[in-house]
């Protein structure tokens, strides 16, 4: 019988790298849904390829030109909440991948109809964990982490007591500007930032690389996912991208994974799990493992990661507020509305307001109040910003 297959956000790069696996076994997975929110070329080329019936496309727009052009024979709709008119019972794996808060709401809302669910989307993990693991618990539904460094950690530590872990390391490549001395920062553009040594990503991503905040986003993810106190994750600087994590434990005994720089692999881990199937990658370069090079984050390059010094240990609506804020300053910096090095220093800034400082005493009863508070930091930032330029 085969595997039926939902992806939600199947037009960006974690989507596409899942349907070019599932397309080498293809006789293996029915696919039952995909999603996008404008890319609607993309969505029914791919929908046409894998006979998919049912399709979400979020913007009315673009959904109103997919609905002429499809055949009968494809069910479009324009809102997950459309989830259980495709769902009669549960399907057997989900991978959520769309970008941002966006994600939260159709990641929360498919646990119910799924038994696997690989999640991709940062937010549903940093500002929704809370409510997202209680969905999870409830539904019996199984989690994959699909991030390189968390998937590293989840697959290292599978059948052991979390409490046997003395210390976790994540590692980070130190983005692009790792080897620029910090009086030249003043002169980062668009184009340099998102130029990342390693990795191919997208374009929010790759900023947030050359800040580090990804990094401060991964231990928020790993304390919440492992349930592991801040002072037990500790970030390294790796330049190669080639260990993704180490794990030391109380015995003594380090385990260390180590993957090429591509998100295949754990994509590709996380629909066969516990599975004997293999995948084609690189041959281990044992020269990159003679020259690991790891050291400890410059706090004057990388300013963000301060931001882990004041976190709660338990999830809170603050998180949303680092998220949010993040993202706006991000968004200005790709529009050129601000420089580089406005970005550590409006969002650090903006973060530690008296009225934002309260949500650490505060936690998300359901993805609404995640959605209205970042609606809410959004529009303060952007007021504040615009009125400043006279834009």
């Amino acid at each position: 019988m085969k595997k039926k297959i939902a992806i939600l956000g199947s037009t960006g790069s974690i989507g596409k790298t899942l349907l070019k696996i599932i397309e080498k076994d293809n006789k293996k997975f029915e696919i039952v849904l995909l999603t996008a929110n404008k890319d609607y070329k993309t969505l029914i080329h791919q929908a046409n390829k894998f006979n998919v019936k049912n399709l979400i496309i979020t913007n009315k727009k673009y959904f109103n030109i997919l609905k002429k052009k499809t055949k009968k024979k494809i069910n479009i709709f324009n809102s997950f909440s459309h989830f259980k008119k495709i769902f009669n019972k549960k399907i057997d794996y989900t991978m959520s991948s769309i970008v941002g808060i966006d994600g939260l709401s159709p990641t929360f809302e498919i646990i119910k109809y799924t038994k696997n669910i690989a999640i991709a989307n940062k937010e549903s993990i940093i500002c929704g964990w809370n409510i997202i693991n209680k969905e999870l618990k409830k539904n019996k539904t199984n989690f994959i982490p699909v991030d390189s460094e968390h998937f590293s950690l989840w697959y290292g530590l599978q059948n052991l007591n979390y409490s046997s872990i003395e210390k976790i390391y994540l590692t980070a490549s130190g983005g692009p500007f790792y080897n620029l001395p910090l009086n030249n920062f003043k002169n980062i553009n668009v184009k340099r930032a998102l130029n990342h040594p390693n990795w191919k990503m997208g374009k929010k991503i790759s900023i947030d690389s050359a800040t580090m905040i990804n990094k401060v986003y991964e231990v928020i993810e790993a304390k919440n996912i492992f349930d592991i106190p801040y002072n037990k994750i500790q970030i390294l600087i790796h330049p190669k991208s080639y260990i993704h994590c180490l794990i030391k434990f109380n015995n003594g005994l380090i385990k260390i994974i180590a993957h090429d720089t591509t998100m295949k692999i754990p994509i590709f881990n996380s629909i066969y799990n516990k599975t004997n199937k293999s995948i084609d990658t690189k041959s281990l370069d044992f020269l990159k493992l003679n020259d690991l090079k790891f050291s400890k984050v410059d706090l004057k390059k990388y300013p963000m990661v301060n931001i882990l010094k004041n976190l709660p240990q338990k999830n809170s609506l603050f998180e949303t507020v680092i998220v949010s804020a993040n993202d706006t300053f991000v968004n200005l910096f790709l529009n050129k509305k601000i420089k580089f090095l406005d970005i550590h220093k409006e969002v650090i800034r903006f973060i530690n307001r008296k009225e934002f400082l309260k949500y650490k005493n505060k936690s998300a009863i359901n993805t609404k109040d995640i959605v209205r508070l970042n609606n809410y930091v959004r529009s303060k930032i952007l007021k504040k910003v615009y009125k400043t330029q006279n834009v």
